[in-house]
């Protein structure tokens, strides 16, 4: 069963809080379910324990889906990782959550506007012989814990370019899935439709959102910050930019979970409810044009 949902990302930035941040939590909810979203993603503004989070989220008839966890990887063991990760896998387990978006942000720049993507981390050899091995593990502790370990490659981080996705997954164990965003692997210079028939089996999440070509043209040339970027409007939602989202679901037949669209953008720029009603309508029709309920 595919459910579509959103991040309030969409309204207001996690990476840079005064993108939206005069946008009240509750006029992101009530859009969403205006708009027929089922559920949300975590974001700043929310609840902070699992019940008055459910609480929150049921009042607009939505319920939760994850939240981004930052590991650490690189700086200690899966074991300290886990141990670190107690209380943030709890509340999100009581929350209703059944996959963990999981993200390596050692030495990470995406939250940092001063800092251009050009100067993002890039692994050594020795790094990836560490670092594999540690997600591996740790996906097989919170996997024990009852959730999935989903990995969000993302813009600015360790794992970023599509040769570094593939290294990622060759390396992993099964404990580990991939979180497929759209958005990221294109911008990164990816095929989103070949990433997904390359892990089809193995994708247990996905992001939506699209890429303006020219902006992420115009970012590199001007060696921009990720944040940057995204306020000069590189992102967009499904169907408005340049990815082939009915051959990436067609290349997913058997794919069965969320579907969220995470398309951050400026709100003074692109209204959010806008937008993302725009994003749902296109994804309702990519996913029915290429088989999928």
């Amino acid at each position: 069963m595919i459910r579509i949902g959103a991040n309030p990302i969409c309204w207001s930035n996690d990476d840079m809080i005064e993108i939206g941040g005069d946008i009240p939590l509750e006029q992101c909810l009530s859009d969403a379910r205006e708009i027929g979203l089922e559920g949300m993603e975590k974001g700043n503004k929310m609840p902070s324990t699992a019940p008055e989070l459910k609480a929150k989220l049921a009042e607009y008839g939505l319920v939760f889906i994850s939240g981004w966890y930052s590991t650490f990887l690189l700086e200690r063991d899966a074991e300290a990782e886990f141990a670190a990760a107690q209380a943030d896998l709890q509340w999100r387990k009581d929350a209703g959550a059944e996959v963990l978006v999981v993200c390596e942000c050692t030495r990470t720049v995406h939250g940092t506007k001063s800092a251009p993507l050009s100067t993002r981390p890039v692994l050594t050899d020795a790094e990836w012989a560490s670092f594999l091995p540690r997600m591996s593990r740790f996906a097989e502790l919170v996997k024990g814990f009852g959730l999935q370990v989903v990995y969000h490659h993302h813009m600015g981080t360790v794992v970023q370019t599509p040769a570094e996705v593939d290294r990622f997954m060759t390396g992993v164990g099964a404990a580990t899935k991939l979180l497929l965003d759209t958005g990221h692997i294109t911008w990164a210079g990816g095929d989103a439709v070949k990433i997904a028939q390359k892990y089809a089996d193995r994708i247990g999440h996905i992001h939506t959102k699209d890429v303006r070509a020219e902006v992420a043209a115009r970012a590199a040339a001007g060696n921009w910050s990720f944040l940057d970027s995204v306020l000069e409007g590189v992102y967009t939602v499904p169907g408005d930019g340049s990815v082939d989202y009915v051959g990436v679901f067609k290349a997913l037949p058997h794919y069965s979970g969320w579907v969220v669209i995470e398309a951050e953008q400026d709100p003074e720029k692109a209204n959010p409810k806008k937008y993302v009603s725009m994003g749902y309508a296109n994804l309702r029709r990519f996913l029915n044009e290429a088989g999928l309920a």
